[in-house]
């Protein structure tokens, strides 16, 4: 039956795409074709006339935008225009703008963008609009809108489709205005800081900085490997060494790591540095700026997030790492002598961690486990292991411990900042450890930047820097629930087979042109390899008494720590959340797998997994390919409610 309806409402939109296609077609022959109009001077936006009508009463004003709505009623008619500031309505009538004018009105079709041109007035409903002397077709819409009344609301045609986002969700919109005003008073607080804003490269032969796996590419002209940045760092800090004492530049970084609600890997970074100062004066800028765009932004330094409320304006907490692990999880570290001490209390305390890990990596992970989730209010968290902090400076009278920070809110990271490393033997030997790191299999660790070893030899002032994550402080200042709410254009993965016959067919049926041929996907079978039946016997016992049930995917993310494992919040029809582990992340990324219908076994006993119960199984299929195991989770049609038994 749905699937009856489905293919009406297709055949449906087809008719209406067609009917649109025609009366171009008309225009055209007609000599109107509106493609070729190449300008519209507009006088005035919707909001302007609202916020002055007083002024503004009786005059003639000129606007442009997309029409949203008509109401056609004979000899007059009313249409809603939508601009850059919201909407405004016009009243159209027959003997203001003429006979054939209005036959064309009356042709015109919701999302066409038109100029319209009249005089200010108000109904007797009390509506501020315009009495329309012209309307005029500017650019004719083929596509059909989403329906009025439920608008755009698939998170995933949102990110694919901003720009039907940003038409039908006026909210999507006022989130990235205010971003903008966002950069724009982070320039302006620097800017009256005596900062310069630089540029500096992206595509590099040493992508260091920070611990993250890199993009990687290839330049053709030089015949050269290069890989995308990582960070903004060392070449800012080569500037520190040329003189220009404050620099900060604000710029897309690449990581090539996963997705999910707080990362996606190209993202918006800025990192600032300032000689002659350190980590203590990147506090006082850090809480300086975050009052100040604030205040500029939202009008307040109280601000909520998703229930809970921040306040800007008080001084923040400063606390120490290894006061913060003895605050939240018991831990005295400065009894913790020996890493063998280390690995016996996450042994203790049911934490995982590697071989290569030092006394200070652990100090980390107790840190990760027990202390973020609890930094909710403004604060910074100092003096990190000499493990973790590659490029920062040693405290002078504690050499295992550097002088670092990093700044969370609501339990995120925000910032992360050094007193920066200017001498170039120690720099040296910490480049040494990465590398060593990076032989034993750790692909986030730094290699040697022999410039960057130059510029620090020829000499660096002492330096305080800083870098901030753009997109999580557009998150908490607009009320964003995902960075994919932030960013205009998201990442996403590609739609299968034909994939720019997908994109250019604008990759949903509310956008598919009538034309577009639906294209299946040719899958080769012919280098797979699959187990023969019964190879390994069954026992029937154990299968008859699994309970296998339909689970929909309310939830996905990485699970820390874990390269391999997806945390899955799911629906099994009880009524209750049930989570489950799955070692499936080289198959797939979190956000992809959200509303998919699942099959699971949910009558194991649950499991501990990184200190994680996991309750029950996700089914996958199996195969091998070219002599390496893939796996396939069973996804089966969502008209499949969840809980539903499986025979």
């Amino acid at each position: 039956m749905a699937t009856q309806q489905n293919n009406g409402q297709e055949q449906d939109l087809n008719h209406l795409r067609k009917v649109r296609r025609e009366k171009l077609a008309e225009l055209q022959a007609n000599g109107q074709n509106p493609f070729e109009i190449t300008k519209y001077d507009v006088t005035h936006h919707s909001q302007e006339v609202k916020d002055n009508f007083d002024e503004l009463e009786g005059k003639h004003v000129v606007l442009a935008g997309r029409m949203m709505s008509k109401r056609v009623m004979g000899k007059a008619s009313f249409c809603n225009v939508q601009d850059l500031q919201g909407n405004i309505q016009s009243y159209v009538a027959r003997d203001s703008i003429g006979e054939e004018e209005y036959k064309a009105f009356k042709k015109m079709d919701i999302g066409d963008i038109v100029g319209l041109e009249g005089e200010v007035f108000k109904t007797k409903t009390g509506e501020i609009s315009i009495h329309a002397s012209a309307v005029k077709l500017l650019s004719k819409s083929l596509q059909i809108l989403p329906e009025k009344f439920h608008g755009l609301t698939n998170t995933d045609t949102r990110y694919r489709q901003r720009y039907v986002d940003l038409i039908m969700n006026p909210e999507v919109k006022d989130t990235f205005i205010k971003r903008s005003k966002i950069l724009t008073a982070i320039r302006k607080y620097l800017g009256n800081e005596g900062f310069m804003e630089v540029e500096t490269p992206m595509l590099v032969q040493n992508a260091g900085g920070a611990a993250a796996r890199p993009f990687e590419t290839h330049f053709n002209a030089l015949n050269e490997d290069l890989k995308l940045r990582i960070s903004l760092e060392l070449y800012l800090k080569r500037l520190i060494v040329g003189g220009l004492e404050r620099v900060y530049e604000i710029g897309r970084v690449f990581r090539n790591e996963g997705l999910d609600t707080r990362h996606n890997p190209e993202f918006t970074l800025m990192e600032l540095y300032q000689a002659y100062t350190d980590y203590h004066g990147m506090m006082d800028l850090t809480e300086n700026l975050y009052r100040f765009v604030a205040q500029e932004v939202l009008g307040t330094t109280q601000i909520v997030y998703k229930g809970i409320e921040m306040d800007l304006g008080k001084p923040f907490e400063r606390i120490t790492m290894v006061d913060a692990v003895k605050k939240y999880a018991g831990v005295d570290w400065n009894e913790v002598e020996t890493l063998e001490q280390a690995r016996e209390l996450a042994k203790a305390h049911n934490l995982e961690f590697e071989e290569r890990h030092k006394k200070g990596d652990i100090l980390n992970l107790f840190f990760e486990e027990y202390v973020e989730e609890h930094l909710l209010q403004p604060t910074f968290v100092m003096d990190h292991p000499v493990e973790i902090s590659p490029l920062t400076k040693k405290k002078p009278e504690n050499p295992d411990y550097v002088e670092r920070f990093e700044f969370f809110m609501n339990g995120w990271e925000m910032a992360n900042a050094y007193s920066e490393l200017n001498d170039p033997i120690d720099q040296r030997e910490r480049f040494k450890a990465q590398e060593e790191l990076l032989a034993q299999g750790d692909d986030e660790a730094n290699t040697t930047d022999e410039d960057f070893m130059n510029a620090l030899e020829i000499g660096m002032p002492p330096t305080g820097g800083i870098g901030f994550g753009i997109d999580r402080m557009c998150m908490l200042l607009t009320g964003a629930e995902a960075i994919r709410d932030v960013l205009l254009f998201p990442t996403m993965k590609s739609q299968g087979a034909a994939k720019n016959e997908a994109n250019n067919a604008a990759q949903s049926g509310a956008a598919a042109p009538a034309e577009a041929e639906k294209t299946v996907e040719k899958i080769d079978f012919s280098k797979v390899k699959v187990e023969p039946l019964f190879e390994e016997m069954v026992d029937f016992d154990t299968f008859s008494k699994s309970d296998f049930r339909a689970v929909k995917v309310k939830a996905c993310e990485a699970v820390k720590k874990s390269k391999k494992l997806l945390q899955f919040t799911l629906d099994d029809g009880t009524g209750t959340d049930r989570t489950i582990l799955s070692g499936i992340h080289a198959y797939y990324e979190p956000e992809e797998l959200v509303g998919k219908t699942l099959i699971a076994i949910t009558n194991l006993p649950p499991r501990a997994m990184m200190g994680i119960e996991s309750c029950g199984m996700l089914l996958s299929a199996i195969h091998e390919e070219e002599g390496e195991e893939k796996l396939h989770l069973l996804m089966v049609d969502n008209h499949i409610p969840a809980g539903a038994k499986l025979y």
